[in-house]
């Protein structure tokens, strides 16, 4: 076999090889100081929808609270801190400035819970693909992560 050839097979070889891996799809977790976010996670969204929900977790190990102030992606024009609270037999949505971090605490964020309106999606959310977004704490600042697209019935971040 001349050089050509074996270049030519290996390339081949390894563009095969690389499609049998199945794409990545998952988030991975992110830290800043004594914060650590889990699972960044959006539901898939139907096809002419402008908005969306990101969801995750956010610990705080640390001695003193911190405050969630924004959030910022490309997929949407505007992007907003939500939280759900009942009231009676009724479900409510409320736009809030910022959410306290509490020092040793875990602060969900989950359907039919606190969460972040993904406001004028520039396009539809599409399950396995990711993309991302980043976080603006008062005290770590700015954190980038990468949010995995799942279901659109998904009720929590996959495994």
């Amino acid at each position: 076999m001349s050089p050509i050839t074996r270049r030519s097979a290996l390339c081949a070889g390894l563009s095969l090889a690389a499609c049998s891996f199945p794409p990545i799809a998952s988030a991975h977790d992110a830290t800043a100081g004594a914060l650590t976010i889990g699972h960044p996670w959006a539901r898939a969204t139907a096809g002419a929808a402008k908005v969306g929900a990101l969801y995750l977790t956010i610990t705080n190990s640390g001695e003193e609270a911190d405050r969630l102030l924004g959030v910022s992606s490309e997929v949407a024009a505007k992007c907003e801190l939500h939280v759900s609270e009942a009231t009676g037999d009724m479900m409510t949505m409320r736009m809030v400035d910022s959410l306290e971090i509490p020092a040793g605490d875990t602060v969900s964020f989950a359907p039919k819970g606190a969460h972040v309106m993904l406001m004028g999606l520039m396009a539809p959310l599409k399950e396995g693909t990711t993309f991302a977004a980043t976080l603006r704490f008062e005290k770590a600042g700015e954190v980038a992560v990468d949010v995995a697209v799942q279901g659109i019935a998904d009720l929590a971040p996959a495994d």
